[in-house]
């Protein structure tokens, strides 16, 4: 019996080659990209290519996700980067429903926990959004979008909200010689939910093959992990700087309806966990990144 076929937009992102170093068990990836790819942290080129630019070439697009059960979004501007080229990934969410309707399949778009904005408590998907940057204001509309033309064209559209990905984040991530940390009154540093990269993977094979999604859900590990914490677990040092007053000391995402839909519930974020998730990996990304 042939596996399932999922269409990853964006698959030379950092999600995407973790798709491709963890791919989850069951599933056949069609993997998009704008350029011919170079060879990926595995060393090799494997995998079932597709070279178009999905906003240009609609048609591409469409016969990409000819027989898919899914579509995977993961493609957009990078945050950090400028504000610049943030609307892109209301059309290319916008793109992700209209191929969904021609190939008859779900599409599964990645959002931020960035939509949240500076929201405090433990936050559920039916929170308000209140975004605070460029990145989560493009993610918000994104989503509101692309759930709109999704009702109207009868696809099923699910925003992932995802949190931090240790390794991917600005802190375990983006740690140089002389990294600095805001430090809030009491000496906490920033309080995130995270998810473990691998941890991440098994989430995303578990979610494309789940019998049916809600519009939106929160994607980590339960509970929250300071950032400082994480550092320290990977045995990395860092200076304490003063948060400055628009510094959000905690973003906690509700995860209670991930967990009922994942086959094994997710084990709690634990900084030493991530770290180690991330150590495993790295070298991978970094031999990419150097090239």
């Amino acid at each position: 019996m042939a596996k399932p076929a999922v269409l990853v937009l964006g698959a030379t992102g950092r999600i995407g080659r973790l798709l491709q170093l963890c791919p989850p068990a069951g599933l056949d990836l069609r993997l998009q990209t704008r350029r011919e790819p170079s060879r990926n942290g595995t060393g090799n080129m494997a995998g079932d290519w597709h070279i178009f630019d999905p906003l240009a070439e609609p048609a591409a697009l469409a016969r990409a996700a000819a027989g898919a059960g899914a579509i995977l979004c993961l493609a957009g501007p990078v945050p950090g980067r400028g504000a610049g080229g943030m609307a892109d990934h209301i059309h290319l969410g916008e793109a992700a429903v209209r191929a969904g309707a021609s190939a008859g399949c779900r599409v599964l778009l990645a959002s931020s926990a960035a939509v949240y904005g500076a929201a405090s408590g433990l936050l559920e998907e039916d929170a308000a959004l209140q975004p605070a940057s460029a990145y989560g204001e493009a993610k918000a509309e994104m989503e509101a979008r692309a759930a709109a033309l999704g009702a109207d064209l009868r696809v099923p559209v699910c925003a992932l909200r995802v949190g931090n990905i240790a390794g991917f984040d600005a802190a375990l991530g983006g740690w140089r010689p002389g990294f600095s940390l805001d430090v809030f009154a009491g000496g906490a540093t920033p309080r995130r939910s995270y998810c473990g990269v691998q941890s991440l993977a098994q989430v995303l094979g578990a979610l494309l093959q789940a019998p049916a999604l809600p519009p939106a859900l929160n994607v980590a590990q339960p509970g929250t992990v300071e950032m400082g914490a994480l550092l320290q677990a990977a045995g990395l040092g860092f200076s304490a700087r003063p948060a400055p007053p628009a510094a959000i000391p905690e973003v906690a995402l509700d995860v209670s309806r991930l967990q009922a839909l994942l086959p094994a519930k997710l084990a709690a974020a634990d900084p030493g966990a991530m770290a180690a998730e991330w150590a495993a990996l790295e070298p991978y990304f970094t031999k990419e990144q150097s090239r």
